[in-house]
């Protein structure tokens, strides 16, 4: 999934954190939504805004970002 079109960064926007498509949803408050143990279709319940395709560019971005850490060290 080419996530670029998805996750954007603004700055000044949520103190330039990545967010969803220019929203002020970052996708950090994704990960901590699903790591608190909220389902896909709650968080979709709760954003009408959002879509799956949205979630997924949340977790592929941060697989992305965890693997540039991994090659950089």
């Amino acid at each position: 999934m080419d996530y670029q079109h998805i996750i954007t960064i603004e700055p000044g926007k949520r103190s330039s954190k990545p967010c969803v498509r220019g929203m002020r949803i970052t996708v950090t408050d994704i990960l901590e939504y699903l790591d608190g143990g909220m389902t896909q279709a709650e968080i979709l319940g709760d954003f009408d805004e959002l879509t799956s395709e949205d979630i997924k560019a949340c977790l592929e971005f941060t697989a992305d970002s965890e693997k540039k850490i991994f090659v950089s060290l």
